[in-house]
């Protein structure tokens, strides 16, 4: 005890002896505020989700010179545009404490029927291994890091996804591949757009073979409309007979195996394609190229599919991760990010980002894709699987699925029925005409069972297994065809393992896979958890600081919200179950569609984008919609401020609009006279404008009203981007503002994890009459009632991360989303304050007021001391910062953010840290130390420059000035894993796989 008490004190002695600056000590002291009452929740969530409380909250106000939160809101938000308080309020908008969540949450999930699904169609029932799922699945060191965009504090999901490139590269024989996309669906809509673009956009007929999967051929018939693409759907056996159509042939998509199971030998018709001189685009299946001649062997050019199989739940359709491979002459057209080996100053090996100047939504309107996110964490679950597994064990559950499925069809040949698709993996279409009066008869007697078969039509039913499928599992199947038929339901007891295999032999693989070391050494659970720590020790997540970054709003991803995530309940539900089975989920869609309409003042909702930059094309795709429905489909003009995110002319382009620019005042703010002139320019022709509020400079804007008003006088629509919403929730609104239709990132203002990359989730909410638009699915019923086709592959996108931003909203309910809001404003502008006199604050209101973020100058710096953005941005890694965003929306710019969640000490610790950075800008000013050989040129400093030899150290700094220039970083200490990285060196040596054997035997 007399050790406890000595410790105690000690402690409290060093939390005594931190300066009195500002009063961190109440937050050590207690957190929440104290019940109103004795039946009060003592669990409620906004206090454990803002940073600050209510004394440092007064303490930040007091130093802006204001009085109360209403008055500096008054400074910060222009009046015209506010909404009343009662808008979004607990009156409102309930909250409920965490156990109640939780409780409620488990409420619903009981409503969805734990049916057992045999669909297939691009989802299976995947087995998560558990040290992948609490290890990384809910590990919040893998799932809160933001996109790699600062490899050298980012080298180990880095690592993690060169792995998922390489296993991609070699299951399908291909040349290269990126760090997945959003989905299948929409990876082949990719793959479309690049046959078209390969063809120097000449060639507008694509091809489908009628066997690819729904899902996709409704995605791909809204995006070929976009770039008034010919899509045509038939049997591509005999497709290449027509000489009209060969010679306007971009490409051509196959699927392998085919919706049906059927797998089909395509080297011929490869051959044809590539004689027109088109494309020829697979879409396959991961764990079925085990066995199967990879696509790569007989003449893909481009092969895509869904990863998820490898360890990803179904979550009633997403997220998933898509994979996408390309053949080495298309590398740098290829969509998505692209992970590639470089090296550090150094010369240590190291991973970052290649050939970022080839991400398509850089090249603004000249863009053929708006692709700037990927599927981050899933892709590294099925990476982490692949590992898990191995080579051999990849193919053991492989073989035991397709064992399973011949099993299968032996028992129901033998009952009389008769399977159609006689070379297969793991799906049957079985024809019951012989034996039943319908294939009614075969759901009926699945359903008393708890089981889901494919529908097809009234004669067939279709069955895909997967390595979920147990022997019971498989004798419930066949009881099921039994009962259909009065037939012996012991009848699997007497069929005889097969002997050979449903695959014919001129398919059957021949050629290894995965046989670098990293998929072949870590097989026990030891071993696998050891290696998945051992990356994530190496990447700087919200687990270790903030993460300041500009535009993309890095809040806390609260552990409440994520835990229903994977249950069972909601994890392991096909996204074609029947509706009555998904009641659970059908209810939490409905109340965060009802939510966020609230919120954004907008009638109706779609969830199904999954993404932000997907987000803004639904948008745009809808409002082209409403122009044709109105005989006005000439309308194809977008204005666009020259300030916007270059995903906006990006959508813009996808949605079949001409991108006009709109110009910008020296002060940020746009040129309303500009707008104007350009709306009466092209008002017979204008379709919309699309503006971000507030603005991407970190200002609220006084004319955003106004300049609405312009673009409905001259018969356009405005699509407020929605990106700053955490800067609006119950102060203003987009449909106030005067907006038609916005999205939203739920990964950004709604809390769901940015996945060190994805997923995210882009939901889009629209004003009346633009609801009968929104998008529908070909096999789920959604949207309004006069629909484009889908978005994305699920029909309602990602929906397992749906809960996330449920629970977030239900938890903080109406006062705490308000609250929360006006914190993220005080904290960006308390940090405006603190930095004033050090750095440059670029924009500002008439109250010298920023908005949720606020954007620092450095181009003083260039001149006087040689030093870029990145210098300052490598330099704060050294402080354990992860950097704010650089170089944009003005290169010569820092944006910074550090949403409601960060305390006011960590808020303080940011703002020292730049504060100290200056002072060592000044040394090189004055000349105290050398312009090309100083503290911020060589940063970051990792373990490795540390410990250098003083002959090799060679620097006019001490160690000390590089690795600890403030106190606290020798308590608590981030290290950068590798020193600055070579850009120019990883492209122009562009090496995309994770090493072999021999090169790390020779390293």
């Amino acid at each position: 005890m007399a050790a406890l008490r000595s410790a105690s004190a000690l402690r409290q002695s060093l939390l005594w002896s931190i300066p009195k600056r500002t009063p961190l000590l109440r937050r050590c002291l207690a957190t929440a505020k104290a019940p109103s009452t004795l039946f009060e929740s003592l669990d409620t969530f906004t206090d454990r989700h803002v940073g600050p409380d209510d004394s440092e909250t007064a303490f930040m106000l007091s130093k802006l010179g204001y009085d109360s939160m209403e008055s500096f809101l008054a400074a910060t938000v222009p009046p015209k545009i506010r909404i009343a308080d009662a808008t979004i309020s607990d009156a409102s908008m309930p909250a409920l404490s965490e156990s109640e969540l939780q409780a409620r949450a488990k409420a619903l999930g009981k409503k969805n029927l734990q049916f057992k699904s045999y669909i297939g169609m691009g989802y299976h029932n995947a087995v998560v291994p558990p040290v992948i799922l609490r290890n990384v699945m809910e590990n919040p060191a893998w799932y809160t890091p933001y996109t790699p965009y600062q490899p050298e504090i980012a080298q180990g999901r880095l690592e993690s996804l060169v792995n998922y490139q390489t296993m991609i590269m070699s299951l399908t024989a291909m040349d290269i591949a990126n760090a997945s996309l959003l989905d299948e669906a929409t990876a082949a809509a990719e793959g479309m757009v690049m046959a078209y673009a390969h063809s120097g956009h000449k060639k507008k007929t694509f091809f489908v073979d009628k066997a690819v999967l729904p899902q996709t051929i409704a995605v791909l018939r809204t995006r070929a409309k976009g770039f008034d693409i010919r899509l045509v759907v038939g049997d591509a056996s005999t497709a290449l007979k027509d000489d009209e159509l060969c010679a306007d042939l971009s490409g051509v998509l196959l699927q392998y195996p085919d919706v049906n199971g059927q797998i089909t030998d395509y080297k011929d018709l490869a051959e044809e394609v590539h004689a027109t001189g088109g494309l020829v685009v697979c879409a396959t299946d991961l764990l079925a190229l085990t066995l199967l001649t990879p696509p790569g062997e007989w003449g893909a050019d481009i092969v895509l599919g869904n990863s998820a199989r490898f360890g990803v739940p179904a979550g009633y359709g997403g997220p998933h991760g898509a994979f996408f491979a390309v053949t080495d002459s298309l590398k740098r057209k290829m969509p998505g990010r692209l992970i590639g080996r470089s090296k550090d100053t150094m010369g240590n090996p190291a991973y970052r980002l290649a050939l970022q100047t080839r991400e398509q939504h850089i090249r603004r309107e000249k863009a053929t894709s708006n692709i700037c996110t990927s599927q981050a964490l899933l892709a590294n679950m099925a990476a982490m699987y692949a590992i898990y597994h191995g080579p051999v064990g990849l193919t053991r559950i492989a073989k035991k699925v397709h064992l399973f499925t011949q099993l299968l069809q032996a028992s129901v040949e033998r009952l009389g029925f008769k399977v159609i698709n006689n070379a297969y993996f793991d799906t049957l279409t079985i024809d019951v005409s012989a034996v039943c009066k319908n294939a009614e008869v075969v759901h009926a007697a699945a359903a008393l069972q708890f089981v889901n078969l494919k529908r097809i039509d009234n004669t067939h039913v279709g069955i895909a297994l997967d390595e979920s499928v147990s022997q019971e599992d498989l004798k419930i199947l066949v009881d099921i065809f039994a009962t259909a038929t009065s037939g012996s339901k012991e009848i699997l007891a007497g069929i005889p393992q097969p002997v050979g295999a449903a695959i014919p032999s001129s398919l059957a693989r021949t050629s290894t896979f995965l046989s670098q070391p990293v998929f072949n050494s870590h097989h026990s659970e030891t071993e696998m958890l050891r290696y998945i720590f051992h990356l994530a020790s190496k990447d700087l997540s919200l687990v270790h600081t903030m993460i300041p970054l500009g535009s993309c709003t890095m809040k806390l991803n609260s552990t409440s919200s994520m835990i229903p995530l994977t249950w069972p309940e909601f994890g392991g539900v096909h996204p074609f179950a029947p509706a009555y089975q998904v009641e659970g989920y059908k209810q939490v869609i409905k109340e965060l569609e009802a939510d966020l309409c609230k919120i954004t003042g907008f009638h109706s909702c779609s969830v199904q984008p999954n993404s932000g930059a997907a987000g803004e094309y639904t948008g745009l795709t809808v409002i082209r919609a409403y122009h044709e429905s109105r005989g006005e489909d000439h309308r194809d003009v977008c204005l666009i401020p020259l300030s916007a995110h270059g995903t906006n002319p990006a959508s813009a382009v996808m949605a079949g609009l001409k991108v006009v620019a709109v110009k910008t005042h020296a002060d940020g703010n746009l040129d309303l006279a500009d707008l104007k002139a350009k709306a009466e320019k092209h008002k017979d022709k204008l379709a919309a404008f699309m503006i971000t509020y507030p603005s991407t400079f970190g200002v609220f804007e006084d004319g955003v009203a106004d300049a609405c008003k312009i673009i409905h006088e001259h018969g356009g629509q405005v699509y407020l981007d929605g990106a700053n919403l955490n800067a609006q929730v119950g102060l203003t609104n987009p449909a106030v503002c005067g907006g038609d239709v916005c999205h939203l990132n739920l990964h950004k203002t709604f809390a769901i994890p940015h996945g060190g990359g994805g997923p995210g989730v882009g939901p889009i909410c629209v004003a009346e009459h633009l609801a009968p638009f929104l998008p529908s699915h070909p096999l789920i019923e959604t949207g309004g009632n006069k629909a484009i086709d889908a978005i994305s592959a699920g029909p309602f996108g990602s929906a397992s991360i749906l809960l996330i931003s449920w629970a977030y909203i239900k938890m903080l309910g109406g006062d705490g989303l308000s609250q929360s809001t006006n914190v993220a404003l005080l904290n960006a502008n308390y940090m405006a304050q603190r930095l004033a006199g050090h750095y440059i604050l670029r924009f500002k209101n008439a109250n010298g007021r920023v908005a949720h973020e606020l954007l620092i100058d450095l181009a003083e710096f260039d001149k006087a001391a040689g030093l870029k953005v990145t210098d300052f941005a490598k330099r704060l890694q050294d402080y354990g910062f992860h950097p704010p965003t650089c170089s944009w929306p003005i290169s010569t710019c820092m944006l910074i953010e550090p949403t409601e969640s960060e305390t006011l000490e960590e808020i303080e610790r940011f703002c020292d840290a730049m504060i100290q950075i200056r002072k060592e800008v000044d040394d090189i000013i004055s000349g105290k130390q050398p312009k090309d050989n100083n503290l911020l040129r060589n940063a970051p400093h990792p373990l490795s420059a540390i410990v250098l030899s003083d002959k090799e150290w060679n620097r006019p700094y001490s160690r000390e000035q590089a690795a600890y220039p403030m106190p606290w970083l020798r308590e608590k200490k981030f290290w950068p894993t590798v020193s600055r990285i070579d850009d120019a060196y990883g492209d122009l040596n562009l090496v995309c796989d994770c090493p072999s054997v021999e090169e790390l035997s020779s390293a």
